[in-house]
């Protein structure tokens, strides 16, 4: 089933700013809240659709990407998960709450509510973004890259609890687990409940009693990682990719940040790109030229024969079909054009200038203006008189 535009599930213009994306959103999220529509599967998959659209059109990357390719992109992704938002679950969603609704959380509206995972705070690590070089022939043909990244990692020796052991945990005396507290305060308009996040363990619903040696209650520490990016053929120079989950570990076993990959292009030697197309700018002497040949020209497959017609003019451009870069997540395929340029020798032997100003005279070697255009020294002679 095809996705709705995104603009569209939040009923607002292409053009909208931050403030009139996150307005919409929260007016949805409000209305379609899965507390307030207990057993409506309908309601829970459009509180779902709502929050993909905002994950997506709140970032001003994703937004770019999806402007430009709409859900396309997700097939640009370097591990095919594009936006991210489609596989987000009840966690990611409820995570964003943060940002919408303030630091309550959604327990504002809904006299408690909850947070990511049944009302425990879940933290999201970092997101990372490298550059990836890429040659034109890597580009045209997609490449595989396996990259060393120094980031936050899971700490092995409590498997990113942060704890010493399973007993070193002990459940939140002022939340009772739950991770956030309940606050009944009463106005001239009668009570009101709102929910925060416990302060004595951050909404997490626990607390460290003792904590591990390793990574001193953080659950993350520094180390490397070697992770593979498949770069789909035709990116070009400037264009970010986004490998979700492949961030920034978060503490105590929390969601893991994306990758940002930005691709940088590395400048052929002969070779020029132009949007799909590819430039070669080929230099011949006039003899060449005047007799016709045949001669090798470099294409980003390798090196092929083309032909150059007897009187081929200085400026012609010849157009070798297929031979450019593709095009993203497409079959069709650029050309390469072959730019004409007549070189002249600077040096003579004596022979050889003897034999040139021989044919100098010759009105074969004289410019042949068209049949109703006069030459430069004919309209020269007109202005002067």
């Amino acid at each position: 089933m095809a996705k709705r535009d995104y603009y569209d599930v939040l009923g607002v213009a292409k053009g909208a700013d931050a403030d009139e994306i996150k307005k919409a959103y929260r007016k949805m999220a409000i209305k379609y809240h899965p507390d307030k529509n207990q057993g409506d599967k309908a309601a829970e998959d459009k509180f779902k659709e709502a929050a993909e659209a905002y994950e997506v059109l709140s970032n001003p990357e994703k937004r770019q990407r999806y402007d430009q390719f709409g859900h396309a992109a997700n097939a640009h992704s370097a591990n095919g998960g594009g936006f991210g938002g489609g596989g987000m679950d009840m966690n990611d969603i409820f995570s964003q709450f943060g940002d919408i609704f303030g630091g309550g959380g959604f327990g504002d509206f809904f006299g408690g509510g909850r947070q990511s995972g049944g009302g425990r705070r879940v933290q999201r690590g970092s997101n990372l973004r490298i550059k990836v070089r890429l040659t034109l022939e890597e580009i045209a043909n997609g490449a595989e890259k396996k990259i060393k990244v120094n980031k936050q990692i899971p700490c092995k020796t409590c498997d990113g609890t942060g704890a010493k052991d399973k007993a070193s945990f002990q459940t939140c005396k002022t939340c009772g687990g739950q991770g956030s507290v309940r606050r009944v305060t009463n106005t001239i308009l009668g009570q009101m409940q709102t929910t925060s996040t416990c302060p004595t363990c951050n909404g997490e619903g626990s607390t460290i009693l003792s904590k591990c040696t390793v990574c001193h209650g953080d659950g993350v520490v520094r180390g490397e990682e070697t992770i593979t990016i498949n770069i789909p053929a035709g990116v070009s120079e400037g264009m970010q990719l986004s490998m979700s989950g492949k961030g920034n570990a978060a503490p105590r076993g929390g969601l893991p940040g994306d990758l940002i990959i930005l691709i940088e292009e590395i400048p052929h030697e002969t070779l020029k790109r132009d949007g799909n197309n590819v430039i070669y700018d080929l230099h011949v002497n006039f003899v060449d030229a005047t007799l016709g040949t045949s001669i090798e020209v470099p294409t980003i497959d390798g090196k092929v024969k083309i032909k150059l017609d007897p009187g081929t003019q200085g400026g012609k451009v010849l157009r070798l079909k297929g031979k450019g870069v593709p095009e993203v997540n497409s079959y069709r395929r650029g050309d390469q054009l072959v730019h004409v340029n007549i070189w002249t020798p600077k040096a003579l032997s004596r022979e050889e200038r003897e034999l040139l100003e021989k044919l100098q005279s010759s009105p074969n070697f004289k410019p042949n203006p068209g049949k109703n255009e006069k030459s430069f020294f004919e309209r020269m002679k007109e202005y002067f008189e």
